[in-house]
């Protein structure tokens, strides 16, 4: 004879496992979205708007990487051969 018990104990405390897995995804997920909104703030307070961030992060590594050139350029020769 099964024991019904027992099953509706497990079932019932999968359950619990369940909605507390679910209330911990939901709790995430506000807070993922809450970092997402900071960020677009972020990024407009700097001008930048978030559809052009690909744009915006190669405009700025063309510019050091400018920066770094130009700076090669300038440093004198005859010293780093002495070095």
């Amino acid at each position: 004879m099964k024991n019904y018990e027992k099953e509706l104990n497990l079932l019932k405390e999968n359950l619990d496992k369940a909605k507390s897995l679910k209330y911990k995804a939901e709790a995430r997920l506000e807070q993922l979205n809450n970092q997402q909104q900071e960020i677009i703030r972020e990024l407009k307070e700097l001008g930048v708007n978030p559809e052009d961030l690909d744009k915006e992060i190669k405009k700025l590594t063309e510019e050091i990487d400018s920066l770094f050139k130009e700076a090669n350029e300038l440093m004198p020769k005859d010293i780093l051969e002495k070095m």
